[in-house]
Formats: structure tokens, C-alpha cells, sequence
């Protein structure tokens, strides 16, 4: 019974509240996640970079995170090494304030081989009890095969995933949440 308390507990802190597609329209759509995380925004800021540390390995080119980074400086890249070598951008730092705002252009997993571009934005804000509120908007516009209403829901499922990941890694030290005994 206590391992599936803290199970439920476990996927309940990971899914942040305000996960949603916020619009769709021909030219593109908007998903938007907001969750608060029980740390200051430094902290918050910080584990933005900490990638394999939270990021999950099933939604890397490689299979595995700790093949991902990002370095939060405007110019910075959010990047992938391969394991033949290779390597991938999946976005550029475009704009890094320490402990209030982080925002990337680029295109995720599949988005890449679309005509499309993205602007992703974090957004931190300070809250009661040491804590931070932490709003990700990402905007994708541009051709989208299929159309952007088959994009958009799945876009926003990965990213409330890892959203939530973030969460637990600051909050539990582990993306999956506590261990339980």
C-alpha cells in the first residue's frame, strides 16, 4: 500500500497542473506548462542545464540523456552528441537572465525536419516559501506535414513529461520522484 502511495504521489508531482495547448491555428500552435517547484529560482535556473539529470533518454536522438546538453548563454546550444560521432542542435539559447528567464529557438525531436521554427521560453518567478513558479511556452509556426492540430498534442505531452521531470529531479534529486522502501 505505501509503495502505491507513493507511486500516485510520484505521478502527481511529476504531471504539471497547468499542462495545456493553449491555441492552434493554420500557421502553428502554442503549448504552455506551469507547474511550481519547491526551490528558489536559482536553483531552478541552474538544473535547466543539468539535462541528463532530468531529461528523459526515450525522447533523445541517441536513447540516452546523458548525451544531451545545454548551455544557458545567449548562443548557447541545447545539443545531443551521437554515438557514431555525430551530433545534433536541437536549439540555440537566444536569451538567458540567471534565475528569471530562459528562452530557445528551434525545433524538438521530429519538429526538425519540419519548415517550421520554435521559440521555447521558462519562465521563473519567485513564490512563497522559497519556491518558483515556472511558466514553458513553447510557439511553433511554419509548414507542419499533417497539419499543426496533429502536432500539437503530442508536443505537449513530451514536454509536460519533462517539465515534470524537472520538478521531481529538484524536488527529489531523482526525475522519477522519491524512492520508496
Amino acid at each position: 500500500m505505501r509503495r502505491m502511495l507513493g507511486a500516485l504521489a510520484a505521478i502527481m508531482l511529476a504531471h504539471p497542473v497547468g499542462a495545456t495547448v493553449k491555441s492552434v491555428a493554420p500557421q502553428g500552435f502554442e503549448v504552455e506548462e506551469a507547474v511550481e517547484i519547491a526551490a528558489p529560482p536559482k536553483r531552478v535556473f541552474e538544473a535547466l542545464s543539468e539535462l541528463p539529470r532530468w531529461w528523459s533518454s526515450k525522447h533523445s536522438m541517441s536513447g540516452d540523456a546523458n548525451n544531451l546538453y545545454l548551455e544557458t548563454r545567449a548562443g548557447g546550444c541545447f545539443c545531443e552528441r551521437l554515438k557514431d560521432g555525430g551530433e545534433v542542435q536541437w536549439m540555440t539559447v537566444v536569451f538567458a537572465s540567471p534565475a528569471s528567464l530562459l528562452r530557445l529557438r528551434g525545433g524538438l525531436g521530429p519538429l526538425q525536419a519540419e519548415g517550421v521554427e520554435g521559440a521555447m521560453t521558462f519562465t521563473l518567478k519567485a513564490a512563497e516559501a522559497g519556491h518558483t513558479n515556472v511558466e514553458v511556452s513553447y510557439i511553433v509556426g511554419g509548414y507542419l506535414r499533417g497539419g499543426p492540430d496533429k502536432w500539437a498534442q503530442p508536443v505537449d505531452q513530451v514536454l509536460a513529461e519533462q517539465v515534470g521531470r524537472l520538478k521531481l529531479y529538484i524536488e527529489t534529486g531523482s526525475p522519477e520522484g522519491a524512492k520508496t522502501p
